[in-house]
């Protein structure tokens, strides 16, 4: 009965760079310079002006072998962020530099760009099965404009949340769907998700992956998160405060758009880690 449950268990996405961020980069450096662009990742999705998340920040990556890949972070002051750390290194490919895009619609032109190379990556981040799958980005000081802006993390009460059942927006830069290059309007997509149990979750990916420290959201109806959107920000209203509650980590090996879930590192579970970065 185990070796059933073992082979039912859905594959996780490994290698991110190879496998997603190199080929997404190209394709969204090839589609903004085309006049028909669109944009995003985001499955089920649509477009977003560049102050609509203004908490979103653009990664285009330099890998140590030369290539762009691509990835999302969220801003937490006016020198830090975090994504995830597999856009630093996936187990197989390593980057040398991250320029962070602030404030633009586009991954390759316009907004505030910043390079760096300041990365931490949790102590404990596992590339086989993407536990721990955080880190925090140091860059040179960035103001905050119309466009700009910090997201909080989770304090007080909500860091007891699991967050069940709540709506959430994840935003980033990738393809809209797993056959669409990337078509007609603007880089940075958006859509509303709903976080489900980690009991639920587990049934999809297993207890290797999906622990404590993981958040799921619903996969139904084809909408989710996928490729270019790693690192990037789940995050919910509260107080009048855009609140981050999960960095996009993983989704199904098969693609975005089977009605499987997606997952992130659940922010509340990193909560003291990251404040005592930033």
């Amino acid at each position: 009965a185990l070796a059933a449950l073992a082979l039912a268990e859905e594959p996780i996405m490994l290698h991110y760079h190879e496998n997603v961020g190199i080929p997404e980069a190209s394709r969204i450096k090839q589609a903004e310079l085309a006049t028909d662009f669109d944009g995003s990742r985001i499955v089920g999705g649509s477009a977003t002006g560049a102050g609509t998340h203004p908490h979103l920040i653009g990664l285009v990556i330099t890998l140590t072998t030369g290539s762009t890949s691509v990835c999302g972070s969220t801003m937490l002051s006016n020198t830090r962020s975090v994504t995830a750390a597999h856009c630093w290194f996936d187990g197989r490919n390593q980057a040398r530099q991250f320029q962070l895009v602030f404030g633009s619609g586009f991954l390759f032109s316009g907004g505030t760009r910043v390079n760096t190379n300041n990365v931490q990556m949790h102590g404990n981040w596992n590339t086989n099965n993407l536990n721990n799958d955080i880190a925090i980005i140091t860059f040179n000081w960035v103001g905050y404009t119309n466009v700009i802006q910090r997201a909080v993390i989770p304090s007080g009460s909500l860091l007891n949340n699991n967050f069940a059942g709540t709506w959430a927006h994840a935003a980033g830069y990738g393809r809209q769907s797993d056959s669409s290059g990337i078509s007609t309007n603007q880089a940075k997509h958006h859509v509303w998700l709903q976080v489900i149990t980690n009991a639920v979750c587990v049934n999809s990916y297993g207890s290797a992956s999906v622990i404590a420290s993981t958040l799921c959201t619903s996969g139904a109806g084809g909408v989710g998160t996928c490729g270019g959107d790693s690192g990037g920000p789940l995050v919910i209203t509260s107080g009048g405060q855009r609140v981050l509650i999960g960095v996009t980590s993983f989704g199904s090996a098969r693609g975005c758009q089977i009605g499987m879930p997606a997952a992130f590192a659940r922010v509340t579970s990193f909560a003291s880690w990251i404040n005592a970065r930033i």
